[in-house]
């Protein structure tokens, strides 16, 4: 039976639920996971659950490299974690409307072409080929590129650039960004930082559309790498 997911509050917290469970995320994560305060810690409500249980999976066995993540989730078993992935996945909550921004013009252009069209001359897929033409992402495994802080989309960009953030294999990531330039990177975190959210902002079903690309996928708990 899935958790019951309604809004909490830290006074309405009750010991022993998922939400008592979770108060060390939504610490960082904004209650109930709608995002920190300072951008570097992103929205994880309503994101798809496989996506999720990769990341706390790769923090916990240090493929994602950041400490306090990683002595957090340290001791916690798989299906835990996926519990807890679930339990945000679940959420849907309002987004709060974008920073204005101060990128130039021809940056946002930039960053727009990039996300809707790629660049086939560098091989360079489009945002959308794999997080869809909404940008919403795709069940279970794609997340949504919307709602999130340009210093937060550029931070990981650069991340994957460096090797600083890997994936599972084969890394489809890695591939597209090392096409990347910095200048690319700011453009196109700087365009998706400054467009609005669509209600309800959900993932396509999945297999809704194909990839350019391969990727590797986290198993789930309980199943089998396809």
């Amino acid at each position: 039976m899935p958790w019951a997911v309604q809004a909490h509050t830290s006074e309405e917290v009750v010991p022993g639920t998922m939400a008592a469970r979770v108060a060390a995320c939504t610490h960082c994560h904004g209650a109930d996971g709608q995002a920190g305060p300072d951008g570097f810690y992103p929205r994880i409500a309503g994101k798809p659950a496989g996506y999720l249980y990769a990341q706390l999976l790769h923090f916990r066995d240090g493929t994602r490299n950041y400490e306090p993540m990683r002595y957090l989730l340290q001791g916690l078993g798989n299906q835990y974690l996926f519990d807890i992935a679930q339990y945000f996945a679940d959420l849907r909550l309002p987004h709060a409307p974008p920073a204005r921004t101060t990128a130039p013009q021809a940056l946002l252009e930039q960053g727009r072409s990039l996300a809707i069209n790629g660049d086939t001359a560098r091989g360079v897929p489009a945002c959308a080929a794999c997080h869809g033409n909404a940008f919403t992402g795709m069940q279970p495994h794609i997340p949504g590129l919307l709602g999130l802080s340009r210093d937060y989309l550029a931070a990981q960009l650069g991340a994957w650039r460096t090797g600083l953030r890997k994936a599972t294999a084969p890394d489809c990531m890695a591939k597209v960004v090392e096409q990347l330039t910095p200048h690319d990177i700011a453009a196109v975190s700087a365009w998706l930082a400054a467009q609005p959210v669509p209600e309800p902002y959900v993932a396509a079903p999945a297999n809704s559309f194909s990839l350019p690309i391969e990727c590797g996928v986290t198993p789930l708990p309980g199943t089998r790498q396809p």
